[in-house]
């Protein structure tokens, strides 16, 4: 209805009718009053001098006068922004910006996405209310070459001619880092390691193994200029169900899951996914330093491999993939490293074909889980040691670059390998037994 009636509003400019005669006018005149009466009682903004355009231009105006105090470490005008008759929820801010102290952003906004009607506020103030869907875009300095993006619901209210923030969907809350606690910042050579509800000496333990690990991750991926600036981001919560928070997902789905990467798949142009490695203190800390130093590496061929990883990437090629980093130059044969499958061969129970992507769920037998990536590991490793490793990474391309799932496999076996799936399937059963029988 918006639409239409910007329209009717441009074809009515410039008066009366060429002939003098001003029913026409008079009558177009009715006609656009209907319509913005109709389209103010549609969105609930009959109250509201401008309409919703104007309403929508003066909430976008209270977020961009928020972000920008943030921006400029500006506690008073950041508080400012914030409704004074929300006790409660400024508190909560107060606590949000002292939490963010140390974390270096290189940008902070937010860009205002929907909007819903809005009706009178009860209380004392009276003020008008409108519950809003805004897009927090944010980079760390130094590291995100493209912003993170995330969204929020929040509540906005109108007082003395003035728009104010007033509150957020508490289901959101504990989604970032900040919202838990104050953060506590690690700077590596190669990582910028963010923590919260954890000590300085845990998270700089973490920074040097990811130092570690950007270069080994390097050397395997061989990067093109711009296509992953070899650095990472990793971010350390107080706790497993912390974590959770982080990732909106259930406890049940990380319980003995160590980190996880997080990120857009297939990066746009050529700047790289803004990646956060998210580690769960609890499972990660029953590991040992190799176990770790894995962790850490895997992880970190996810960020450096994300660009090229799209739809059509199945799972047992980029966990394989980031497995076969990881696992690359430690002297670590296939027994040891695949020790469930290693069982299920010496019980007899050889795999038949690769694992699909729903082996690789977080909630299931975990021996299965644990297979699956062995699996895909070895048929990563396969062809680093048969073909090379400048195939094996010419392959992960091929696969990502084709752009969609159905005949990407197949496509980039026969383009760079030269082999048809039964055939690599069949190679990759016998190198699983010949692999796992040598030890």
């Amino acid at each position: 209805m918006r639409d239409v009636t910007g329209r009717w509003r441009r074809s009515g400019r410039g008066g009366a009718r060429a002939d003098g005669r001003a029913p026409a006018r008079r009558a177009a005149c009715a006609l656009a009053a209907a319509l913005m009466a109709l389209q103010a009682a549609l969105t609930g903004c009959s109250g509201l001098t401008g309409g919703p355009d104007a309403r929508d231009r003066a909430l976008q105006g209270a977020l961009d006068r928020w972000a920008a105090a943030l921006r400029d470490r500006d506690e008073s005008a950041f508080l400012a922004a914030v409704d004074p008759d929300a006790e409660a929820y400024r508190a909560e801010q107060r606590r949000v910006f002292a939490n963010l102290a140390a974390v270096p952003l290189a940008s902070w906004d937010y860009r205002l996405v929907r909007t819903g009607g809005f009706a009178p506020e009860r209380g004392e103030g009276g003020g008008r209310r409108v519950a809003a869907e805004a897009e927090l875009r944010y980079r760390l300095a130094g590291y995100d070459s493209v912003p993170v993006t995330t969204r929020s619901r929040l509540t906005l209210v109108e007082r003395g001619g003035r728009w104010y923030v007033a509150g957020e969907d508490t289901r959101q809350s504990g989604r970032q880092l900040w919202q838990q606690g104050p953060v506590t910042v690690v700077r590596g050579e190669r990582s910028l390691v963010l923590g919260a509800g954890q000590d300085r000496a845990r998270l700089r333990a973490l920074a040097d193994l990811a130092d570690k690990a950007v270069p080994a991750v390097g050397s395997a991926w061989h990067a093109k200029p711009r296509e992953w600036p070899g650095r990472v981001v990793v971010e350390m919560p107080a706790s497993l169900e912390r974590m959770a928070a982080l990732l909106d997902s259930p406890v049940s789905n990380y319980r003995g899951i160590a980190a996880v990467t997080t990120g857009e798949a297939g990066g746009t142009g050529a700047a790289a996914p803004a990646d956060r490695i998210i580690v769960n203190p609890e499972a990660y800390g029953v590991l040992g330093d190799f176990g770790r130093r894995i962790v850490l590496t895997h992880e970190t061929a996810h960020v450096a491999t994300r660009a090229k990883t799209t739809k059509a990437t199945p799972l047992w090629l980029s966990e394989g993939f980031a497995d076969w980093a990881a696992y690359r130059g430690t002297g670590r044969t296939p027994r040891q490293a695949a020790p469930e499958l290693a069982r299920a061969a010496a019980a007899g129970r050889l795999p038949g074909q690769l694992p699909g992507d729903p082996d690789f769920g977080f909630a299931g037998e975990a021996g299965k889980l644990a297979r699956a990536y062995e699996e895909g590991w070895l048929a990563c490793r396969m062809i680093a040691d048969r073909w090379s490793e400048e195939k094996l990474v010419a392959f992960y391309r091929a696969v990502g670059e084709h752009g969609h799932r159905d005949g990407a496999v197949e496509t980039a076996l026969r383009d760079v390998l030269g082999i048809s799936p039964a055939e690599f399937t069949q190679r990759w059963r016998s190198y699983v037994a010949e692999q796992l029988r040598a030890g």
